[in-house]
């Protein structure tokens, strides 16, 4: 199991010594999930912090009529979890999955905190972590409520460069909140001017 992406994310914030990247290591598993494949089901519960090496997970929720809101991509390098779940333990309403085949790193939950008592710089990493995503979503919901959908489409193509080309239109329509239709005209519509 290849680790030094991981390692290599989490010294952009921290830097851990020898032992306690060693410890890190091993409390870490591994897996690879195919396309199409659950990492995690709404109704299952979060009990797993996932960080992938490769391919591409989403999370998304699904409403009452079937459609598929698209709530985060994980490329290679990204964490993803369904928190509210994992920190209450009540059941996950988010679905993820793998867009591609993916290869994964987790902790579970237990190693995780467990982790975060033994290496507190570890938990400093975790704190910058958190605040990244909050002021992250923050700013997705700002943009969702003020901008149109090319600015939305503009700002996704910024936090998701490598995605862009290979995300069917539906995932991505879905992430900015707009019909696959609309996007296709609206994309359309921007190429002829």
């Amino acid at each position: 199991m290849d680790h030094s992406l991981l390692l290599s994310s989490i010294a952009k914030h921290v830097t851990l010594d020898k032992a306690e990247e060693e410890y890190l290591v091993s409390l870490l598993h591994y897996k690879k999930a195919r396309r199409k494949q659950f990492v995690l089901e709404e109704g299952d519960v979060s009990s797993k912090i996932v960080f992938v090496t490769s391919g591409c997970l989403r999370s998304y929720a699904v409403d009452k009529n079937g459609t598929e809101h698209v709530l985060q991509f994980a490329p290679s390098g990204w964490w993803i979890v369904d928190m509210r779940s994992y920190i209450t333990g009540e059941p996950a309403r988010l679905n993820i999955d793998a867009i591609e085949d993916t290869g994964y790193l987790f902790f579970h939950k237990a190693d995780f905190e467990e982790l975060n008592l033994k290496v507190p710089k570890f938990e400093r990493f975790n704190r910058i972590l958190g605040q990244n995503a909050i002021a992250t979503y923050q700013h997705r919901q700002i943009d969702n409520a003020i901008f149109a959908a090319m600015e939305r489409y503009a700002n996704f193509c910024q936090l998701y460069p490598s995605l862009i080309k290979t995300l069917p239109q539906k995932q991505v329509a879905s992430y900015i909140g707009v019909t696959p239709e609309f996007l296709s005209k609206m994309l359309n519509t921007q190429i002829v001017k």
